[in-house]
């Protein structure tokens, strides 16, 4: 990876609302495209959950002004979409040169309304993320389920929340995005943080998928928010990344792996395992850690599994604050990585992981080279 970008994140309904998929990611696109502009363009690789249809990684591509040879895809693997578009980026560049741009886009706001044939016809809420026989929970009560399963509390939940919004504030305030964020349509700036957003107020908030009596502990202030966004790094083969001389991130590893639908959040632990183990690396090796902030509560039960510190986690702040854009989240982190170790030389490996609906997990390992 010799470049990395993303657009702001802004909240559905707000900011970036009337922004559709394609011209969300396009400025993205283009902008990443534009620090390689000498050297052939292979593909296009996109994840997104929501969408139109039709290839919106195509449209984005053309919208961008990317030549009309250059082909594209779009990946579904729902939340982990980003991330997977990346490792599909990576293996098409194994044993051939060029550039790939990969990523993901999310534009909740303007996802078309869907709805079952029928007399009358019955509005289409999400996809299954596994068969209802094994079990298909909604991620929010997933999580909620997970965290009483892994005795999370809802004091640390809230903590980890009010630490994330305090991260992202105070590296927002620093500047410490500027040089990751596109402007799109005007928006140049992550709409989600809170500034202010301590324990007093998160506390008095309800569990929003079970009743505290039933043991229901997330809510709207420890769980992210449903946002808009999209994020692209720029993928080369070695030998080009060689000739072009510039500091990168090398993928040392990729995993994906299967956990049970009904606890998905813990999808991060074994695909953490399977990469650091596949990168002859330990969890004590890496400088920076970003895992998706989907809940509070799921980050936690992953990090006690892992016997992993949560104050390692997304030192900068995370989906907690920034946002989960669904299709771009797992490229987010990329980019987020990008800017730590390599925009800012913190360190020489990072990790990448997040969880996916339906019982899944993608992790990345990547190492900072010149």
């Amino acid at each position: 990876m010799v470049a990395a970008l993303r657009a702001p994140i802004g909240t559905a309904g707000g900011a970036l609302a009337r922004v559709p998929a394609a011209d969300l990611a396009a400025p993205v696109l283009s902008a990443v495209g534009g620090e390689l502009p000498d050297e052939p363009l292979r593909d296009v690789v996109l994840g997104n959950c929501m969408g139109p249809g039709g290839n919106v990684a195509r449209v984005a591509a053309l919208t961008a002004g990317l030549p009309v040879d250059v082909p594209a895809l779009t990946v579904d693997r729902q939340c982990g979409s980003g991330l997977a578009a990346v490792e599909v980026g990576v293996a098409l560049l194994r044993g051939s040169s060029g550039v790939v741009l990969a990523g993901g886009v999310e534009s909740v706001s303007t996802a078309p309304l869907r709805f079952w044939p029928g007399d009358p016809p019955v509005r289409y809420d999400r996809a299954p993320f596994a068969p209802a026989g094994i079990g298909d929970p909604d991620m929010g009560y997933a999580a909620d389920l997970l965290a009483e399963k892994a005795g999370v509390s809802r004091a640390r939940q809230d903590a980890y929340a009010a630490r994330s919004h305090a991260l992202a504030v105070a590296t927002r305030n620093a500047g410490g995005f500027d040089t990751e964020v596109v402007p799109v349509h005007g928006v140049s700036r992550d709409e989600r943080p809170r500034v202010g957003l301590g324990l007093e107020r998160l506390g008095r908030l309800r569990p929003a998928f079970r009743a505290a009596a039933e043991g229901g502990t997330v809510t709207a202030g420890n769980a992210c928010g449903v946002n808009d966004g999209a994020a692209v790094v720029a993928l080369v083969d070695a030998q080009t990344h060689r000739r072009l001389d510039v500091p990168g991130l090398r993928v040392l590893a990729a995993a994906t792996a299967g956990v049970d639908p009904n606890l998905p959040g813990l999808g991060v632990v074994p695909a953490t395992e399977q990469a650091l183990a596949a990168a002859g690396l330990s969890l004590a090796d890496l400088d920076v850690i970003e895992v998706n902030e989907a809940f509070a509560g799921q980050v936690l039960a992953c990090c006690d599994a892992l016997s992993l510190d949560p104050e390692r986690v997304c030192v900068e702040g995370g989906a907690l604050a920034l946002g989960h854009p669904w299709g771009a989240s797992g490229a987010v982190l990329l980019v987020r990585l990008f800017s730590q170790l390599v925009r800012a030389d913190g360190g020489r490996y990072g990790l990448a992981a997040i969880a996916v609906g339906g019982g899944q997990g993608v992790a990345m390992v990547v190492e900072r080279c010149r």
